[in-house]
């Protein structure tokens, strides 16, 4: 297998991770995923392997990158949860800035350093005026609490190494992002209770918080396409927004997945799904990355609610 077509997927045992991993490989790459705690993401294929690697510890981390010498990282590994982040802001930094940091070095140590594609996110933007929306890569960054910081210092630092050390680095601020597999979003807990009550496993009815938020949800295999076209396409240095193009309330994505469910449920507003406040709209302006790579989300979100159905039908 040719070198060029070697990559390392941090947090390969993750949602987006996994998915990569499997595009990667049906592209014919070699790949090697790096996980923190195994799972049953993590698929048996040719070309495929998995490695342990705890981005807190920066032997082991330069270990695997010594082991593999990769062309092309994709640096998804993270702690990933706002929420968590206030519980716990020292782990979410050690993982997110020192295991960023480590990961970094051991890139500048290679004899030819790979191209690096960091997962960044929209929360570095924190609140943003109705009057900037979509926000644009220039808009400035807010983040409103630790695990958007810890993610602006992964974007700081990717752009340093890319300055100073000429690292081949291109930054993705990833937007809502679902799919088959997903948790911990709107959609998915919709699609999931749908094909409980379908199977018996709860009552008719879905409980659920506020519905009038506007999101721009995309497909987790557009998402993944993003990542390869930005490692391949994208300016080096430079930070991408991925976005889907088109927004949604949720109440109307939770209408959509009923009827393509064909399940008959009582929607029942509950207090305690509400959250202090929610961001009116959440919505990115993809314009700079397409334009750079010509990448365009192919799912419609009709497309998508399907395949959570059908994820969900098969995993309950």
């Amino acid at each position: 297998m040719a070198k060029y077509k070697t990559a390392l997927v941090t947090g390969a045992e993750g949602f987006i991770g996994s998915h990569l991993v499997q595009f990667l490989h049906e592209k014919g790459w070699r790949v090697i995923g790096s996980y923190l705690a195994a799972n049953n993401s993590l698929f048996s294929a040719p070309n495929v392997s998995f490695v342990q690697c705890d981005l807190r510890n920066g032997q082991r981390v330069s270990q695997v990158i010594s082991e593999y010498e990769p062309s092309y990282v994709f640096h998804l590994g993270a702690q990933s949860l706002p929420t968590l982040s206030w519980s716990d802001p020292v782990r979410t930094f050690e993982a997110n800035v020192m295991g960023s940091l480590y990961l970094f070095q051991a890139v500048r140590c290679m004899k030819k350093a790979a191209t690096v594609v960091s997962a960044c996110s929209s929360a570095e933007y924190g609140h943003v005026p109705a009057s900037a929306i979509p926000v644009k890569e220039e808009q400035a960054l807010h983040p409103l609490h630790p695990y958007g910081i810890s993610k602006v210092c992964l974007d700081l630092l990717a752009r340093e190494y890319f300055l100073d050390y000429r690292i081949p680095i291109v930054n993705l601020r990833l937007f809502n992002t679902t799919g088959p597999g997903k948790t911990e979003d709107a959609p998915s807990d919709f699609v999931r209770q749908l094909v409980r009550i379908k199977k018996g496993l709860q009552p008719p009815v879905i409980e659920v918080g506020n519905l009038k938020p506007r999101r721009a949800f995309l497909d987790v295999r557009d998402t993944v396409r993003g990542f390869y076209l930005a490692a391949l396409r994208g300016e080096r240095g430079e930070a991408y927004n991925l976005c889907a193009t088109s927004t949604y309330e949720v109440g109307e994505l939770l209408r959509r997945a009923i009827t393509l469910s064909g399940v008959k449920a009582e929607v029942r507003p509950v207090d305690r799904l509400l959250r202090p406040s929610d961001e009116k709209i959440i919505f990115g302006d993809t314009r700079k990355f397409r334009r750079a790579t010509g990448w365009q989300p192919t799912y419609s979100i009709e497309q998508t609610l399907s395949s959570m159905i059908a994820h969900w039908d098969a995993n309950l």
